[in-house]
């Protein structure tokens, strides 16, 4: 660690010595055989989660007068996930809302401002195409779909129609022909056996095993011709002999600008990736707009006037690279640095006013995803990363405040469209209006600082019906002093029923997040989710320590080559600041949980229990057991060398490892742990979990390990989500159930 050892105190080192066998014998522990979940109809319950329907991304139409927003729910009784899309007047003056079931699933997309296009799997393998037509005067209702064509795959994804023209990515084999795809996919599955050969990374990422298949790129005109029928051409593989993979673009006009990693390079030691443009008029001969000495790029867009922009780390490094927005004219073919100075927050995905003169971007800044603006400057006579500007294009102006914003869309007539989730309700679809004036003055040449006066026009209440009653918190925020003098952001979840008289005393759990360069964010989760938490009778503390993104750079990159230290201090000065604040928590009934990153953290807070925080039960999903044993078998070796000074086996990585490896340390590990871990986690394979199991059975220490054999890095199914947090529940309860307060 890097932090000097008298900082810990004196009561903590005397705790830091225990034996593993004296810590076991002073637990109170109680098999409940007869445990259940808290459920009520007044209690947000798993179950309430797993069962509430989940809105995707609200898109409009080119009009800008309806949105479209996935939705699937499932049921748990029926096992079944019912899918379905909503279609919403973004008219103030209408409240006009259709809802159409795909009993099928599929996907779909807008055609015309009047037609949804609809892609589902058809009976012999192919992918059917169906319109949607909709008919939208004071009421608005939907006809019956019509057949308009088929693509000769099933597998075809994220499509884009405008100008008689769909562009969609599927997967093709070296040849890129999506026609003879199911042909060689026959071929492929009739092999003798299923061996693989690999000569170089990635053999694996993810969930899945590398296949001879990648995802391109692929154009098709298709238009209505009379009696309401369609005509489709033929496909066009707009990344044929580049040796390029995407499924990352965005298409206006006759362009499609897209990223895509660098084919020499091998994949898992590099992040890099390019942006480039084709043209559909000349397929596969696109032109490269990155200079090929960045990092990771992301969010690529197309002007009105002539420019690209796209997301960029300025190195190959891992996570903790603060991405910036990068802006090509591509008539003068400079390249420069928005607001290159700028980093208290992370941007995420970008948009172009109509006119092209400002960006638009959401950024994680201090646990919430906002929406931002910037004018554009002037293109500069020279590309550069760090141009001399005034004020105003330098500093980002934000739009909203609160929760987590997705999706941005500009519409005509000053207006944006945008999805908003937070911690008290899933994605709804949301409308900034009178943009107009907001951007003459953010463009003006000399101004005071801007504020957007707009209004902010809520359009769906998707989910609303269903959490009425529920009581569901929005988290109180708070701040303290953490290493190093530095501030340090967390929110706080208090149990519902909670009384700040009431002399009842409640168990706390504090919830780790993983990266460790992400956040807790002001946004719904269906996998860690406070208010489940919350109901079922915890309080429960959630901190952004060191390393966590939306607090700067500087506050991001401090945990490089230090993930045993400095996190760990702001969590124990976060976890005393709370305990100081409520007395109505019970220190003796404080458990742990963490995913990934936060995984790490469980098991290196087992092995340092100088910091004194008492926990009683410890859960750690997906987690670091050793870390350069990680560094060797994850799907991206890069991520760990960035994080601990290189590959593994050099004398200043090992170093590294050795102050920071929470397997170093399992001689002093005593707390009872529940290890969770998939079989499909590829990022960081299941031994992690089996070897911290075993470690712990070993010891004589209380353990449980739970294994779904079909989940990744997360719990997607359904019914194994159900499992899982009655997994964790009980646990906690074994330890820190209402016999702990007696």
């Amino acid at each position: 660690m890097r932090f000097p050892f008298s900082l810990l105190g004196l009561s903590a080192v005397q705790t830091a010595f225990q034996s593993p066998a004296a810590h076991t014998k002073a637990l109170t522990r109680t098999s409940n055989n007869n445990f259940a979940l808290k459920d009520a109809h007044d209690v947000f319950s798993p179950r309430n989660l797993i069962e509430l329907g989940r809105p995707g991304l609200g898109v409009a139409n080119d009009a800008g007068d309806l949105v479209l927003v996935p939705y699937s729910q499932f049921a748990l009784e029926a096992a079944t996930n019912n899918k379905s899309i909503f279609i919403a007047s973004l008219d103030s003056e209408s409240r006009a809302q259709i809802e159409i079931a795909l009993p099928k699933g599929g996907e779909a997309f807008w055609l015309d401002d009047r037609t949804v296009g609809h892609a589902v799997e058809g009976a012999n393998g192919t992918l059917e195409l169906y319109a949607l037509p909709l008919d939208f005067q004071s009421n608005l209702t939907a006809d019956a779909p019509v057949s308009i064509g088929s693509l000769p795959t099933k597998t075809a994804t994220n499509f884009r129609y405008a100008n008689g023209v769909l562009i969609f990515v599927d997967y093709v084999y070296g040849d890129g022909n999506i026609t003879a795809a199911p042909e060689q996919d026959a071929i492929r599955d009739r092999r003798p056996n299923a061996g693989m050969v690999f000569d170089q990374l990635n053999e694996r990422f993810w969930d899945s095993w590398s296949s001879p298949k990648a995802a391109s790129l692929f154009s098709v005109n298709f238009a209505p011709v009379s009696g309401g029928k369609w005509e489709m051409g033929t496909f066009a593989n707009l990344l044929r002999g580049t040796g390029h993979s995407s499924d990352d673009f965005f298409f206006a006009g006759g362009d499609v600008l897209y990223t895509a990693r660098d084919p020499e390079l091998p994949e898992g030691l590099s992040q890099k990736r390019n942006v480039f443009i084709v043209s559909l008029a000349d397929p596969g001969n696109p032109v490269q707009l990155t200079t090929g000495r960045q990092g990771g790029t992301g969010s690529p867009v197309l002007s009105s006037d002539g420019k690209a922009a796209w997301i960029q780390q300025d190195e190959d490094r891992g996570g903790s690279s603060i991405p910036k927005i990068i802006i090509y004219d591509l008539v003068t073919r400079v390249r420069f640095t928005l607001a290159p100075k700028w980093d208290s927050g992370l941007p995420q995905s970008l948009a172009f006013s109509l006119d092209g003169d400002v960006i638009y971007f959401t950024g994680d800044e201090h646990a919430r995803v906002k929406i931002f603006a910037l004018p554009i400057p002037p293109t500069p006579a020279a590309s550069t990363t760090h141009p001399v500007l005034p004020h105003k294009f330098n500093t980002p102006v934000a739009l909203t405040h609160k929760a987590s914003a997705s999706g941005i869309q500009i519409l005509p007539d000053g207006r944006l469209l945008f999805s908003q989730s937070s911690y008290s309700s899933p994605n709804d679809v949301f409308v900034l209006r009178d943009l107009k004036a907001f951007e003459i003055d953010l463009k003006a040449t000399s101004r005071a600082a801007v504020e957007f006066k707009g209004k902010t026009e809520r359009i769906t209440h998707l989910t609303a019906d269903a959490l009425k009653g529920k009581d569901l918190d929005g988290g109180e925020e708070f701040w303290f002093k953490g290493a190093l003098g530095r501030d340090v952001q967390g929110w706080l979840f208090k149990p519902k029923g909670w009384n700040k008289k009431d002399e009842k005393k409640w168990p706390v759990a504090m919830i780790i997040h993983g990266g460790p360069h992400s956040s807790h964010a002001d946004g719904w989760s269906t996998r860690w989710n406070p208010n489940v938490f919350a109901q079922q009778d915890f309080f429960s503390i959630w901190i952004n320590p060191t390393g966590s993104t939306g607090f700067g750079a500087e506050f991001a990159d401090s945990i490089n080559e230090d993930w045993g230290g400095k996190p760990f201090v702001d969590m124990q000065k976060g976890f005393k600041y709370i305990l100081d604040a409520y007395p109505q928590i019970d220190p003796d009934r404080a458990v742990a949980a963490g995913a990934s990153w936060g995984g790490y953290a469980i098991n290196w807070l087992q092995g340092h229990p100088e910091y004194g925080f008492n926990f009683k039960a410890l859960v750690c999903h997906d987690g670091v057991f050793d870390s350069a044993y990680s560094s060797y078998t994850s799907d991206v070796p890069s991520l760990f060398n960035d994080e601990f000074g290189g590959v593994p086996w050099s004398k200043e990585s090992q170093a590294i490892h050795k102050r920071n490896n929470p397997a170093s340390f399992i001689h002093r590990w005593s707390t009872p742990q529940l290890v969770i871990h998939g079989s499909k986690d590829y990022r960081l394979p299941e031994t992690e979990s089996i070897g911290a199991f075993h470690a712990l059975q070993q010891l004589g220490i209380p353990s449980r390990l739970l294994i779904f054999p079909a989940e990744n890095h997360w719990v997607l199914d359904h019914e194994n989500s159900l499992k899982w947090h009655y997994e964790v529940f009980k646990w906690f309860d074994e330890f820190v159930g209402e016999h702990g307060s007696e």
